[in-house]
């Protein structure tokens, strides 16, 4: 039996996180997540923020810690993609997203710490992506910021891995999402033949091994980069 904790997911709102979330809180945990919009899954307690602007994450983080307690998993989702070749990328269009996607994660992660160093206990888990390690065209501002997530990890485990805090890495290959469902067949089908699986995974079971790291089981497990990509950036 898992010890219930109190659980932040950002980005929880729609796709993965939303998913992430509902896993929590399937099995017994107090959830939260954050959204610039919409609204987490039925249970989870939904807070404003948006991870690029600090004063959001100090508010939310007081109103989860006030009606929650302290959060001891963190999960690092929110994320957004500004997808273009090199050459027509505009310096904002790499900056946004890697304030996002990379300072992002930082700015949770920092201000989650502190209370996970009182309760000698914390698990961070970022969410990555295949392309961070194995690249994408067009996607040269996704790429680094999904690829500096495993930088913060193995730096943080470094940090804080003798206090009980794990920080790892899930990178995450194609998903039945929302996003997924509206490119044509033929271009689906072409995806799919370069999966080793021959299928896109379902969010839930991205959530579901996010769910495992977050376990008691999981206590030697840091710095790790964990895929669920059906087998599609191997060896990367």
């Amino acid at each position: 039996m898992t010890t219930q904790r109190t659980v932040l997911v950002t980005g929880g709102n729609r796709g993965i996180g939303f998913a992430i979330a509902e896993e929590f809180l399937s099995l017994g945990h107090r959830v939260a997540v954050t959204a610039r919009s919409g609204e987490g899954p039925a249970g989870a307690l939904t807070v404003r923020a948006d991870v690029t602007d600090g004063a959001s994450l100090d508010a939310a983080f007081a109103e989860i810690e006030e009606k929650l307690g302290p959060i001891e998993v963190v999960v690092a989702n929110a994320g957004m993609t500004r997808d273009t070749l090199l050459l027509r990328m505009s310096d904002e269009d790499f900056t946004t997203v890697v304030d996002t996607n990379l300072a992002g994660a930082f700015r949770v992660v920092k201000r989650a710490s502190k209370g996970m160093l009182k309760a000698k206990f914390g698990r961070i888990i970022l969410v990555s992506s295949v392309v961070g390690l194995l690249g994408s065209a067009g996607q040269v501002n996704y790429s680094a910021s999904k690829s500096g997530l495993i930088g913060l990890a193995r730096s943080v485990t470094r940090e804080l891995g003798s206090r009980g805090i794990t920080a790892n890495v899930v990178a995450p290959g194609f998903i039945e999402t929302d996003m997924t469902s509206e490119l044509p067949e033929q271009t689906q089908a072409d995806y799919k033949k370069s999966i080793p699986a021959g299928r896109f995974a379902t969010a839930s079971e991205v959530a579901k091994v996010i769910a495992w790291l977050a376990s008691d089981d999981t206590a030697y497990i840091s710095g790790a980069v964990i895929p669920v990509d059906g087998g599609l950036g191997m060896g990367h």
